[in-house]
């Protein structure tokens, strides 16, 4: 087995042409990595190669071109697969992003769910993994049942088993708060859903950046992440699922490649999976760029990155906690959480003070995050928030608190 090679910032960082030169010549500290993050130099070049030496659409061509598609996005999907820690690759299927891999559960699976049956999400929910189960509720009947937070920010696990019951179908859940941090535990939530034959789905945008996953480990049966936060191109997203649910699942969409045949007196037949969720021409080169990403992301030393990043977790919450009228919500400790920051400042707004500390090369995001609900459970309107990638370094973070200095002493 490739042992990585021990960890080091500066190199790490120096694989990002855009942080080695930035836009406009000045520095840029990007901690919007939670929203986007950024291309590296393995994955922009596998992009290149693919779109000039190979690109043709894949599946049906006989040309050697369409032939050369059609081996590297299958090399992608096996990719993603051992990235996942899953030994078939044809339980991968590609989407467009995490909004448009819960939606085909939420359609395909949900499509055999009605009224009397129980849906589990929770307030620390992004909108993607909310509405699509507000949508189904609406059209099958069925219930949607909200897990509450803790006022640190994480899954009330403690009221897990009051929520669960025979008539819960599925519990769809995040693996990490795009807002607070918090990383939830899996185990319980799955013995939960064991306990009365639900299903579980895991919305992995936030921690499928933060190093190789082990989903037969966790035991559960969907999981949902985007490339674009895992280093890979935009346009591109993963949904895994187990084999003989995808296959008893209906498509989501229909159309050309997901089809077996097509009649116009004995109707159509659909492919097995993956095909059969992946109609029309897929974003072959943006799955080219994941499948490069996450062998670039695998090869990372990530129990050094882990320790790099709680450091400049902990620099961030302990430069807030010396802030006067600096609020965090989610965890002010580092157990249990990843490199993401959300807070507010006394008396000024989040888009305020994003544009100010954008002035200084500070990219930040501001506002709800797309978690309304959550936003209105600790009583604001929106935050600012920080969010780490192993790219990041001291620098960074030293810009992001001598902003937030100034910006109290400019807007007070």
């Amino acid at each position: 087995m490739r042992v990585p090679k021990p960890f080091d910032p500066d190199h790490c960082r120096s694989q990002f042409p855009i942080l080695t030169e930035p836009p406009g010549g000045l520095p840029l500290h990007y901690l919007d990595n939670a929203a986007t993050a950024q291309l590296p130099a393995a994955v922009l070049m596998a992009v290149r190669r693919h779109e000039t030496m190979a690109r043709a659409n894949v599946a049906r061509g006989v040309h050697q071109l369409a032939e050369a598609a059609t081996a590297a996005y299958e090399d992608a999907r096996s990719a993603v697969a051992d990235y996942l820690g899953v030994t078939d690759a044809e339980e991968v299927i590609f989407t467009g992003g995490t909004t448009a891999s819960i939606n085909l559960v939420a359609y395909s699976f949900g499509e055999r769910l009605g009224p009397g049956d129980e849906v589990l999400v929770s307030e620390l929910e992004h909108h993607s993994n909310l509405v699509p189960w507000q949508m189904l509720a609406t059209r099958r009947g069925v219930a949607l049942k909200v897990l509450p937070v803790t006022d640190e920010g994480r899954l009330d696990l403690e009221r897990l088993p009051a929520m669960v019951s025979k008539r819960t179908r599925l519990i769809a859940l995040t693996h990490c708060s795009n807002v607070t941090g918090a990383i939830t535990d899996i185990g319980p939530i799955v013995a939960a859903a064991r306990g009365v034959g639900a299903r579980v789905l895991i919305d992995g945008a936030q921690r499928a950046p933060h190093g190789p996953l082990d989903l037969a480990a966790l035991g559960i049966d969907f999981y949902a992440f985007s490339g674009h936060k895992v280093y890979a191109p935009n346009g591109v997203g993963v949904l895994w699922g187990r084999r003989e649910l995808l296959s008893a699942m209906p498509p989501f969409l229909g159309g050309g490649g997901m089809i077996a045949q097509v009649d116009l007196d004995a109707g159509t037949t659909f492919a097995d999976i993956p095909r059969r969720f992946e109609p029309g021409t897929p974003p072959i080169a943006q799955a080219v760029g994941l499948g490069a990403a996450v062998r670039w992301v695998k090869a990372l030393d990530w129990a050094g990155i882990a320790q790099h990043e709680a450091r400049l977790t902990g620099r961030i919450l302990d430069g807030l906690g010396a802030l006067k009228g600096a609020r965090v919500i989610g965890p002010t400790g580092l157990q249990g959480r990843l490199g993401v920051v959300s807070f507010t400042l006394d008396g000024i707004h989040p888009h305020d003070l994003c544009q100010w500390l954008d002035r200084k090369g500070v990219a930040l995001r501001g506002g709800h995050h797309c978690a309304q609900p959550l936003a209105r459970r600790f009583g604001v309107a929106g935050t600012t928030r920080a969010s780490l990638a192993p790219y990041n370094n001291d620098a960074d973070v030293d810009a992001l608190l001598a902003g937030l200095e100034d910006a109290m002493k400019r807007f007070k």
